[in-house]
């Protein structure tokens, strides 16, 4: 079996700023909005959608201790789309920032809790992607890491380079995962994945033991879902089905 990305869970102290923030940026809206966690998906989407992955904001005190090395990639659809993208995310709160990226195409921002992320140039590849262009991470070895998550969600390789790898889901939806030979952009975002309807939890978590993940402690105590770290470290969840 495989499991389903099902959303980018992202810590924040202020949950309900935070996911209207993102909810400007991609156009989406609040479909969940409850005390210490705000969900961001598209107007009248059905969870879990491989075509309209969530964003799912939870309450900590101190995000910054959950700080990784994932970040994410808007689309453009021509220049002026980026531009006046960039400028109403910095209306709304963005801040420029500086990750070493020196002169490129893209924008560099920071979103009002310090998440780095990029406004992309337009770019044919994500011309379908909608308003996420891509889930990126930064890693050592991308073709490693890179066929671990293959592996885990049963996506396909579309490129794979000594320092760059990119799968897609099979159906040909939703943003691309990549992964990007870097220290990677430091953001409070990690994935959630889901089992697929009468797949065992249990059975999954020790299928991606098998595949090089390990089990992590960030705190979460007795919880029903299994906090695991892959081959690079990078933290991500298996939801309970």
């Amino acid at each position: 079996m495989v499991l389903r990305l099902a959303m980018v869970n992202g810590k924040a102290r202020d949950t309900a700023s935070l996911g209207r923030f993102w909810d400007r940026a991609v156009g989406w809206t609040v479909f969940s909005d409850r005390p210490g966690a705000t969900a961001v998906g598209p107007a009248g989407f059905s969870w879990p959608d491989p075509e309209a992955l969530c964003l799912d904001f939870i309450g900590v005190p101190d995000p910054g201790a959950a700080r990784g090395r994932l970040h994410l990639d808007l689309a453009t659809t021509s220049a002026a789309h980026q531009a006046q993208l960039v400028a109403e995310l910095l209306e709304h709160g963005a801040t420029p920032a500086d990750v070493g990226q020196g002169d490129v195409p893209w924008t560099v921002l920071a979103d009002p809790e310090g998440n780095v992320f990029c406004v992309l140039e337009p770019r044919d590849v994500y011309r379908d992607t909608g308003p996420i262009a891509a889930i990126v991470v930064g890693c050592a070895g991308p073709p490693a890491l890179a066929r671990f998550w293959a592996q885990t969600l049963g996506w396909d390789v579309h490129e794979s380079t000594d320092d760059f790898a990119r799968l897609r889901s099979p159906e040909g939806a939703g943003p691309y995962l990549e992964f990007l030979r870097s220290s990677g952009t430091r953001s409070a975002f990690h994935l959630d994945l889901l089992p697929y309807p009468r797949a065992d939890q249990k059975a999954e978590v020790a299928r991606l033991h098998t595949l090089g993940a390990t089990g992590a402690d960030v705190g979460q105590g007795d919880v029903a879902w299994s906090v695991l770290a892959d081959p690079e470290g990078n933290v991500f969840c298996v939801l309970a089905a």
